[in-house]
Order: C-alpha cells, then sequence, then structure tokens
C-alpha cells in the first residue's frame, strides 16, 4: 500500500515500483525499489492527503498490471531510444540506409533531447504539420511511419511509455486534399513494344531484351533485373541449381516449360555491390513463353558476362546512371545526333521517338503491366498463380490452402504464348539476332557465388 508523507507544506506519496534494488554485481536483492511523487504533474503540488493516497494507489495497480512505467525509463532521450533501436532491429540493407538517413536527419535533430515518456498528442500533431508542409508526400509518410514504430515498440517491446501520442481522429472542420495513387494510362501492348523498340535504339539487342523481360516475367526493377545471372536465366536454370533437392524438383517439374530463377537482387550497401534476397524473401521460379526464352538464349550467346543484362559497355548495370542514360531516352526520346567529321560517323545516334503514353511513369509500370496482362478475363488465371508470379503471397487461410500446381503455370505460358503470337500476327517489327561469339568464349554458365558479399 502507498503512504503518504506530509512536510511542512509539501505533500508526498510513496509506492513500490515492482522492482527490487540491485547489489554491485548487478544482481537483484530483497530490498524493494520505491518511487515516490509531490504531484500528479510536475510544478503542480497534490491538494491534500487523500489525492496523494488515491495517485500512490493507481500506480501500484499499474505496477500489478504490468502498466507501471519507472520514471528513469521514461525520461530516456530519445536520442538514445532512436539508436538503440536501430541497432536493435532487423532490418534489409536498404532499409537501414533509409532509416538512418531519417533518423540522422530529420527525427533524431528535432525530438533528440525530448524524453520518450513526455513526448504528447499536441506536440505530435505539430510535429506532423511540419513534415507535411516540409517534404514531399511520400517522404513524409515515410518519415510517419517510422516515427509511429518506434512510438508503438516503445510501448510494447521496451516499455518507455504507457500510450502513444499518436492520436487518429475523423476530419471535423477542416478540409483535407484526399491522397489519391497517381493515375495509370491505358496501355496496350503497342506501347510496350515501342518502348521495346526504343530500348533497341539505345541499347541494343540487351535493352529489346530487358523491356519484354519486365514485361511478361513481371521482375522488379532495377534490383532484380541487375541481380539475374547467366546461371539463373532460362536457357542454364534448372540444370545450374546448386542446391541439389531444388534442382531434382525443378527438373522434373520444368521438363516441358522453360523457367528462370529469381534468387538474388543485386544493390550497393556500403558502397559495395552485394547480392541481397528479392524483395520480402520472394525467391520464386518463373515460366516463361518461349518466345522470351529464345531472346534469352541469343542474348546470352552474344557476350560472356556473369550477368544476362549489361550496360552498353559490358559491365554490371549497377554502376551506371540508368534513369539518366537508358530510360529517360527509351522513355522520352531523343534527337539525332551526328558528329561533324565524317570520320567520326560511326558515332551517329539515330532519333528515338517519344512514347506518350508512358510520359512521366518509372520502368516499374511494366511490372504493373504485366499484373494487369494476367488479369484479363480471357486470361483464366488462377489467383493463387498471379500473386505467386508477382512475388506476393495470399493472405490468411487462402493462402495457407492455395497451391500453384503444374497446369496453372502452363496455363500462364500459354496465355502469354497467345499474346506475342496475336502481336507477331500484326507484323510489328523485331530486330535482327545479335552476333553469336564462339562457344569457347561463352562464360560460365554456373551462378556467381563468389566476388560479391551476399546478405
Amino acid at each position: 500500500m502507498p503512504w503518504v508523507e506530509v512536510r511542512g507544506g509539501n505533500i508526498r506519496v510513496k509506492w513500490w515500483a515492482g522492482e527490487y534494488k540491485t547489489d554491485a554485481d548487478g544482481k537483484p536483492t530483497k530490498k524493494k525499489s520505491y518511487e515516490s511523487a509531490s504531484g500528479p504533474e510536475p510544478g503542480v503540488p497534490f491538494q491534500d492527503e487523500g489525492e496523494a493516497y488515491n495517485y500512490g494507489l493507481d500506480r501500484e495497480h499499474d505496477v500489478r498490471h504490468g502498466k507501471h512505467i519507472p520514471r528513469a525509463s521514461a525520461k530516456t532521450l530519445m536520442e538514445t531510444y532512436c539508436w538503440l533501436w536501430f541497432e536493435r532491429a532487423e532490418l534489409r540493407p536498404n532499409s537501414q540506409r533509409t532509416y538512418r538517413s531519417m533518423l540522422r536527419a530529420v527525427i533524431v535533430p528535432y525530438w533528440g533531447a525530448r524524453p520518450v515518456g513526455d513526448i504528447s498528442a499536441l506536440e505530435y500533431d505539430l510535429w506532423k504539420k511540419q513534415v507535411r508542409a516540409s517534404y514531399s508526400d511520400n517522404y513524409a509518410s515515410q518519415l510517419l511511419g517510422l516515427f509511429r514504430m518506434l512510438m508503438t515498440d516503445s510501448i510494447l517491446k521496451y516499455k518507455l511509455r504507457t500510450e502513444t501520442p499518436i492520436i487518429e481522429q475523423p476530419r471535423r472542420g477542416r478540409y483535407e486534399k484526399k491522397q489519391t495513387r497517381r493515375v495509370k494510362r491505358i496501355m496496350p501492348i503497342e506501347v510496350v513494344h515501342q518502348l521495346a523498340t526504343n530500348a533497341y535504339q539505345v541499347w541494343g539487342f540487351t535493352g529489346w531484351t530487358y523491356i519484354w523481360t519486365i514485361a511478361f516475367t513481371a521482375m522488379r526493377p532495377p534490383g532484380e533485373m541487375y541481380g539475374l545471372q547467366r546461371g539463373y536465366a532460362s536457357p542454364t536454370w534448372p540444370a545450374s541449381e546448386p542446391d541439389r533437392e531444388r534442382r531434382e524438383e525443378a527438373e522434373e517439374r520444368y521438363k516441358d516449360m522453360h523457367v528462370l530463377r529469381v534468387q538474388y537482387q543485386l544493390y550497393y550497401v556500403d558502397s559495395k555491390p552485394t547480392l541481397a534476397a528479392p524483395k520480402y524473401d520472394s525467391h520464386r521460379s518463373l515460366v516463361v513463353p518461349s518466345f522470351l526464352h529464345d531472346m534469352h538464349v541469343a542474348l546470352l550467346a552474344s557476350h560472356c558476362k556473369p550477368w544476362v543484362f549489361t550496360s552498353k559497355t559490358g559491365k554490371a548495370l549497377l554502376g551506371t546512371q540508368f534513369a539518366r542514360d537508358y530510360w529517360h531516352p527509351i522513355r522520352d526520346g531523343r534527337k539525332e545526333t551526328r558528329p561533324e567529321k565524317k570520320q567520326y560517323e560511326r558515332f551517329i545516334r539515330p532519333a528515338v521517338p517519344a512514347v506518350e503514353a508512358m510520359a512521366g511513369q518509372d520502368l516499374y509500370r511494366l511490372r504493373h503491366w504485366h499484373r494487369e496482362l494476367l488479369d484479363e478475363p480471357g486470361a483464366d488465371i488462377a489467383r493463387v498463380a498471379k500473386e505467386a508470379r508477382m512475388g506476393h503471397e495470399l493472405p490468411g487461410v487462402e493462402g495457407v490452402y492455395s497451391m500453384v500446381t503444374q497446369a496453372m503455370e502452363e496455363r500462364i505460358v500459354e496465355y502469354l504464348e497467345g499474346v506475342w503470337e496475336k502481336l507477331m500476327a500484326r507484323g510489328v517489327w523485331t530486330p535482327p539476332l545479335p552476333t553469336r561469339l564462339p562457344d569457347g568464349e561463352l562464360g560460365d554458365a554456373a551462378p556467381l557465388f563468389s566476388g560479391l558479399p551476399k546478405v
């Protein structure tokens, strides 16, 4: 039970904090640890002994029900908490880089000197308004999402607060513009063909194959496309799979189909090229139609590099300014450039027309287009097969009981082949095949497991 002490004009209440004192070695002793207060809030004294006693009873109630926050914990500064949270959080390298940047640039400078337990809803609302006004919608949403995680973990995991300062209420007397997704334009396959044609003019046969690969597999650009290695492309996989059990299973399942494997994505970690698992650990095998398989066969026969898609100079795409030097000319077009001197005519760059239907869109639009293609009424493809192909999982009971069958994948191949054949029947342009290297100069078909760190 709490007890009240009256000293002069001050009233103080003490209660057991639910903990025991520790000795010099950090081991708990039999001596109880007590906390006290001279008022319900800092600077506000108790009016009488009854108020002080009831305040102590409330604190002991919190102790018994596991809701009590020790004062020392609640006074932990946000700067200390943020970096301790960051060190303990299990994050992917990309998320580590993003969260570290947001903590260092925005959250810690603003909140660092404030105790975790003292942040109020009013303070949060003021900061939220400033963030919305100072940053783009996307970055502001990321900042607020990270702060929400910090506050949630401070309550549920680390017991530094009892409740969150983030209180969502319906709109009251104010107008706020509804956040809408970017409007998608209808994109027939002719638009994809124009992108692929432009890619051939800008980048050669590699560009032509790159565009059709995203459009007909929904692989995520840029990471999964950068990280596709020769040994995981359809001409070599699953025979090149190092995992024996997966190789035997895949060889049996896909003996009559072409398939590639999404095993890695490639990006920088601490300024070093690194192989990482796909987003959400969505490792997956993707059946591909024969026309796309033939493109990959021709492409791999034209170079000896370990990556399927290389830069204009034959290097890894990760080190390029891809948006500036590849995607923007493909999407937005470019003017013809012709050297003044005749001896440099080999450097002539032909004009490339802009693809109006893709104005302002990023390369990820082709991944969305693939899903739209699978959702067409005539496709007749099971939902579980579509989600698996996109690298997603079905939620709930449906995800537990559903499974992608071989017949579903055969239907996907059949349907995609039909889409391509209809396009070819219109007499559209296709590029000549690239020059094939002698077999002795081709690269090793095995996946590149050495030379790069993996996470």
